[in-house]
């Protein structure tokens, strides 16, 4: 939970390893770098972009694979993308439509990322082997970083 992650000094650190960079690839593996080895619980940290109407590819991670192409109306990730909202998912075998890209994965955290423009860059994604491992503070810190760091991305 957040009380396991620094979230100050990941904000900080993030600040500092990107300050001036405006590319979205190049933020997303260096904010999956840091925020993987900064939360405790997450097994895997990466995005999905958006490469296309309604369609998420994989990005930059940190863990075991992912899943290649996810459609908005699928999985948690595609909730996220489709809604806007984070998803803050304690138990995955309770979610609708859940999308396994790993069996070991019992809870998720999938938050939208968008530019300073509003447009939808595509999804952070978080998963654990832990149960209820996000909250809240998590998502609220996350999309606040997320915020600063993808603001002068050009739309996709």
């Amino acid at each position: 939970m957040a009380d396991g992650c620094d979230y100050p000094a990941l904000a900080s650190a993030i600040r500092a390893l990107t300050h001036g960079e405006t590319d979205a690839v190049a933020l997303m593996a260096t904010v999956a770098c840091e925020i993987h080895h900064a939360h405790p619980l997450s097994d895997w940290t990466g995005f999905y972009r958006v490469v296309g109407p309604e369609l998420l590819k994989i990005g930059p991670y940190q863990g075991g694979h992912g899943c290649l192409v996810i459609p908005f109306s699928r999985g948690v990730c595609g909730a996220a993308a489709r809604s806007g909202q984070a998803q803050i998912v304690p138990d995955v075998d309770a979610f609708p439509d859940h999308i396994a890209c790993s069996s070991s994965t019992r809870s998720e955290l999938v938050l939208p990322v968008w530019n300073g423009q509003g447009a939808l860059l595509g999804v952070l994604d978080l998963d654990s082997n832990t149960p209820a491992a996000f909250d809240e503070t998590d998502a609220r810190e996350l999309a606040a970083i997320l915020a600063e760091t993808f603001r002068g991305c050009p739309a996709p």
